[in-house]
């Protein structure tokens, strides 16, 4: 079975007041911890850092380059427009 023996270390015995302060401290930063790591996974802020990214690549192309893309995309959404229409 499960070794219920509790180990003794060669520690002094620290005060209370002492314990009760660590134990504050570590409750603060598990709370920190837990709201940076809910903070990361939101869905609102995934979307947020997934939109800023792509706005700093888009602002990094050559405006030609990108007004060749673009009307590349509507040429090609016309085109699908037009021959949704025509059937």
């Amino acid at each position: 079975m499960a070794d219920t023996e509790i180990e003794t270390r060669d520690e002094p015995a620290r005060p209370p007041k002492e314990l009760v302060g660590e134990i504050e401290r570590t409750r603060a930063n598990l709370a920190k911890t837990i709201d940076e790591i809910a903070d990361r996974v939101s869905p609102a802020n995934v979307a947020k850092r997934t939109a800023d990214g792509v706005k700093v690549r888009l602002s990094q192309i050559d405006p030609l380059i990108g007004g060749a893309v673009a009307l590349g995309v509507v040429s090609v959404t016309c085109y699908l427009v037009w021959r949704k229409l025509r059937k």
